[in-house]
């Protein structure tokens, strides 16, 4: 296997700041995702985002991605991606996202991936679960106001330095 000693993935390979929104304007489960997926596409990082939309929203209502404290992680695979991409929205107001907790949703992390690469998806998908288990690090992100400094504590969180 390739792994090049990288046991975590840097979650900077796959979100760019300019793919974080605070707040979001839209107030549903449907409304969420689409406009994560457009800031996706204008960033560049989905060729078609109709079908990248619809990955999402079906995986969606396949089971909840609501998982809890407080975090929605919708994800979906797509040819139409290239790479894996990751975009980050803040609710105005914490949102049902029929989470398993039964709790609303205060940060939803869209994450898209291509089809073949299943092992990067869910090592991404661990890497944010694993980041939202800490609660300092969800009281501080569930605190933030502006989308910099979202970007910001997930950045620390990386153990990249700041710019």
């Amino acid at each position: 296997m390739e792994r090049a000693g990288r046991d975590q993935m840097n979650l900077l390979d796959i979100l760019t700041e300019d793919s974080v929104i605070a707040p979001l304007a839209a107030t549903d489960k449907k409304g969420v995702i689409d406009e994560l997926v457009d800031v996706l596409e204008r960033s560049g990082r989905v060729g078609d985002p109709d079908a990248l939309k619809e990955a999402v929203w079906t995986r969606e209502q396949t089971r909840t991605t609501g998982i809890g404290h407080g975090l929605a992680i919708p994800h979906g695979k797509c040819a139409a991606m290239e790479q894996l991409a990751m975009a980050i929205g803040r609710p105005s107001e914490p949102m049902d996202f029929e989470a398993i907790d039964g709790q609303p949703v205060r940060l939803v992390v869209l994450l898209a991936s291509p089809p073949d690469r299943t092992s990067d998806h869910i090592q991404a998908l661990a890497r944010v679960s694993r980041l939202m288990t800490m609660e300092d690090f969800r009281t501080k992100i569930y605190a933030a106001s502006e989308p910099g400094e979202i970007f910001e504590l997930i950045r620390e969180s990386a153990g990249e330095p700041t710019a």
